[in-house]
């Protein structure tokens, strides 16, 4: 009993997030805010099958000494100046009159009149209007007549940097996400495009709303529950099944894998296809938790630190 207990004072805690940047997440985030992940199922070698039946024999012992020294027990928020942001550059062509976005999910591809037109592959939008302005583009997404997104980008003089303001409105309370991102050219456009168009890498990402950064855990006996609040979350459990996330307007689900008292990994999924996969490590001292986040639709990853509120 006593070497179990050293065991998982030592132990390492990751969990997995929801969401675009989030995802947030919850990218819950995503999250939230906000990739592809392993698919749910059989989860557990015979080693760590036997240290979970040794941990559940505590559990029916202390359970709740055992679930108030959880490590994920409370509120998080992202330090956005230790954030790393993804490396693959977005990419964007606007020229005679007909937006292009190369890196969006889906891709892309309408005339920049402001005009609403259909976007099919999205669970999130179904309609798109791009409207080009003097230093780049206004963007709006709507799903059945509602405005769910709204996106205003602009280049600078020199044509070297970028700032993307967004106000994200999908959350189930109503309460709008707001965010500022700066990127730097990388790649030029073609001749005669519009100056938004080329490569551009994010470098830097400003989140105006705490609601969108914040996520609070809380360990069950058998399991973790999650919720932000504008509103989302999920109860699972630590068995490779899938859960429903509950607060968002599609179907999303979450399998959770505890590895150990500091470790949880989860995949995501949104209308049954793999999208987030997101490692969240509980620092030594119990108030940092040190996050890694795979988009595997967009093939991009995110790192960033998670700080506790103050009980």
């Amino acid at each position: 009993m006593q070497g179990l207990a050293e065991d998982l004072a030592n132990s390492e805690v990751v969990v997995s997030t929801v969401g675009d940047f989030m995802v947030a997440w919850v990218s819950m985030a995503a999250v939230a805010s906000m990739g592809a992940k392993t698919a749910c199922g059989s989860i557990f070698d015979r080693k760590e099958i036997r240290a979970m039946k040794n941990v559940m024999w505590l559990v029916v012992l202390f359970p709740a000494a055992l679930l108030a020294q959880s490590a994920f027990d409370g509120t998080w928020v992202v330090k956005l100046e230790q954030t790393q942001l993804p490396k693959k550059p977005e990419v964007y062509f606007l020229q005679n009159g007909v937006y292009e976005c190369d890196t969006c999910i889906p891709r892309i591809k309408v005339k920049a009149d402001g005009k609403d037109y259909p976007m099919a592959g999205s669970p999130y939008f179904s309609m798109v209007s791009v409207r080009q302005t003097a230093d780049g583009v206004e963007i709006t997404e709507k799903h059945k007549d509602k405005v769910v997104y709204s996106e205003t980008d602009s280049v600078s003089a020199d044509g070297k940097t970028l700032t993307e303001e967004v106000v994200d409105m999908s959350a189930p309370n109503g309460e709008p996400v707001k965010a500022k991102e700066v990127f730097q050219r990388v790649a030029p456009g073609p001749d005669g495009a519009s100056k938004i168009s080329g490569s551009w890498q994010a470098q830097q990402i400003k989140v105006l709303s705490a609601n969108g950064m914040t996520v609070t855990y809380h360990a069950t006996e058998q399991g973790l529950q999650a919720s932000t609040p504008g509103g989302e979350g999920y109860d699972a459990k630590f068995d490779g099944k899938e859960y429903r996330v509950h607060g968002v307007p599609v179907r999303s689900t979450v399998c959770l894998k505890r590895v150990n008292a500091r470790t949880i990994e989860e995949t995501d999924k949104t209308e049954g296809r793999v999208h987030y996969r997101v490692r969240m490590a509980v620092l030594g001292d119990g108030n940092s938790m040190k996050v890694t986040e795979i988009d595997e639709q967009r093939g991009t990853t995110m790192n960033y630190v998670m700080e506790k509120k103050a009980q």
